[in-house]
C-alpha cells in the first residue's frame, strides 16, 4: 500500500517543529493570502453594493444568489434555505431573509464550521449615500464591517485552501444567514443545530478596532408587562374603573430590584406607556424592559421570577402579563475555546508579528456565535473579521485594509492545524 503525504502538511508540520523565536510565516499560505487580497476586495465590492437590509427580502435574495454562486464555483454542497423554523420575536416582521448553507467534503476526521450574516441595519436606498470606495488604509462602504467583509473573507478563506489543494479535514460547513441584525429570528435555530457537533465554530463578525478574537458576549434580553383594567370618567366615577397605570406603577416597583450587578444580571425598565385622555381612568398601561446576562441559567431564572412576582397585585381586579423573551443568549467562554483562540494569538504573534488580544469576559452585545455556543461541544470562537469601525453609521462604516492579509492567514492556518489534531 503506497501513501501519500500532502505537502501543504509537511510544509506546515517542518514550520511549526522551528521554535518561537524562529517562527515565521507558513510561505505558500502567506504568499496565497497576499494574492488573494485584491480578489477579496473586489468580492466585498460586489457584496456592498448589494443592498440587504433585515426586511429587504428582495435584496438579500440577491446577495444569497450571489454568495451560493461562489461557494458552488468552490466545489461546495450549496443550498439557500428559506425560513420553516421561526422563534417571533415582538418586532420579528412577518417575512424573513433566507440563508446560504455549504459543506465541502473533505479527506480527514475534523469538522468546521465558519459563520457570518448579509444582513445589515440599513434602508433601501441608502446606498448612494456610502458607495464602496477606498481611501488610503480602508475601504468604506454600506453594511461594510458589519459585515460584509465577514462573507467576503469566508468565500476567500475556502478559496485560499482550494487553491492550497487542502481537504484534510472531514467537514467544513459556512453558513451565512439573513436576520442576524434583527436577533437571527429566522436561523437561531439552525446555527444551534449544525453548530452542534463541529470541533470549532469560527464567527467573521468584524474584529473591532483592535482585532480582538472574543470568547464571550452579553446576553440580551427583554421584558414585555401589560396590565388591563377597566376605562371610567376620572371626574364623576374613577370608582368605577381599575387603573391601569396604578397597577403598572405597583407592578414595576415591586420588579425593579431583580437585577444582579455582581453576577452580570441587569434588568432596567425603559418604556412605559398608559392611558389616553387626561380625564379618562386607563385601561391599559404597558412597560419594556432591556435584560443583560453573562449565563444562559440567568435569564431563566429570571423569566421564572418575573411570572412568580407579577402575581402580587395592587388591584384586584386588574389583569396583568408579563412576557420575556431572549434576544441572544450569552456566550460563555469554555476552555477549549481559550485553547483554540490562544494557539491563534500565538500564530498572530510569533508568524506575523502581530498583536492579538483574546477577551473572555462579554463587553458588550451579543453575536449568532452565542447560538452556536448553546450546545456546542467544539470551541466557539467570536472575531475572526477584519478591523475597522462605523458599523451602523450612515456615512463612516469602514475596514482596515491592512488586516486582510493576516485575516485571511490566521482563518486558514487554525482550519489546517484544527485539521492536523494540533488545537485539541
Amino acid at each position: 500500500m503506497q501513501f501519500t503525504l500532502n505537502p501543504i502538511v509537511v510544509m506546515l508540520s517542518l514550520a511549526l517543529a522551528t521554535s518561537a523565536a524562529q517562527a515565521a510565516p507558513v510561505a505558500q499560505v502567506y504568499e496565497l493570502a497576499r494574492q488573494e487580497q485584491q480578489p477579496l476586495l473586489d468580492t466585498l465590492r460586489e457584496l456592498v453594493h448589494i443592498e440587504s437590509g433585515s426586511k429587504d427580502i428582495e435584496g438579500l435574495n440577491q446577495i444569497a444568489g450571489r454568495i451560493a454562486a461562489q461557494l458552488k464555483a468552490l466545489g461546495g454542497d450549496v443550498q439557500v434555505l428559506q425560513p420553516t423554523d421561526v422563534y417571533r420575536l415582538d418586532d420579528t416582521p412577518e417575512k424573513l431573509g433566507p440563508a446560504v448553507h455549504a459543506v465541502f467534503k473533505g479527506q480527514g476526521q475534523s469538522r468546521v464550521m465558519l459563520i457570518a450574516h448579509m444582513d445589515t441595519v440599513y434602508l433601501k436606498g441608502m446606498l448612494k449615500d456610502q458607495p464602496f470606495r477606498i481611501d488610503g488604509d480602508k475601504a468604506y462602504g454600506l453594511g461594510i464591517a458589519d459585515d460584509k467583509q465577514g462573507v467576503a473573507l469566508i468565500l476567500h478563506t475556502v478559496a485560499l485552501l482550494g487553491k492550497l489543494g487542502f481537504k484534510d479535514y472531514g467537514e467544513l460547513t459556512v453558513l451565512i444567514n439573513g436576520d442576524e441584525e434583527i436577533s437571527s429570528p429566522a436561523w437561531r435555530s439552525t446555527i444551534t443545530r449544525l453548530a452542534a457537533d463541529q470541533d470549532a465554530v469560527f464567527s467573521f463578525e468584524g474584529g473591532g478596532s483592535d482585532g480582538s478574537l472574543r470568547l464571550a458576549t452579553s446576553g440580551i434580553g427583554a421584558a414585555y408587562l401589560t396590565v388591563e383594567g377597566k376605562a371610567a370618567h376620572a371626574g364623576a366615577k374613577p370608582e368605577d374603573g381599575v387603573n391601569a397605570l396604578y397597577e403598572l406603577s405597583h407592578q414595576l416597583l415591586q420588579l425593579k430590584d431583580l437585577s444582579r450587578p455582581d453576577q452580570g444580571l441587569k434588568l432596567n425598565w425603559t418604556v412605559a406607556k398608559a392611558g389616553t385622555n387626561r380625564n379618562v381612568i386607563p385601561a391599559e398601561a404597558t412597560a419594556q424592559g432591556d435584560a443583560r446576562a453573562l449565563k444562559v441559567s440567568d435569564f431563566e431564572i429570571l423569566e421564572k421570577e418575573l411570572h412568580a412576582r407579577v402575581q402580587k397585585k395592587l388591584l384586584p381586579a386588574a389583569k396583568v402579563a408579563v412576557k420575556f423573551e431572549v434576544r441572544r443568549p450569552p456566550l460563555e467562554a469554555s476552555d477549549f475555546a481559550r485553547r483554540v483562540a490562544d494557539f491563534g494569538r500565538n500564530v498572530y504573534q510569533d508568524e506575523l508579528g502581530l498583536p492579538l488580544k483574546v477577551m473572555d469576559k462579554a463587553t458588550g452585545g451579543g453575536t449568532d456565535a452565542a447560538f452556536a455556543a448553546l450546545k456546542a461541544r467544539g470551541a466557539v470562537v467570536e472575531g475572526f473579521g477584519l478591523s475597522g469601525y462605523g458599523a451602523h453609521s450612515n456615512n463612516a462604516e469602514y475596514v482596515q485594509l491592512n488586516t486582510i492579509v493576516p485575516r485571511l492567514y490566521l482563518a486558514t492556518r487554525m482550519i489546517i492545524d484544527l485539521s492536523a489534531g494540533k488545537l485539541k
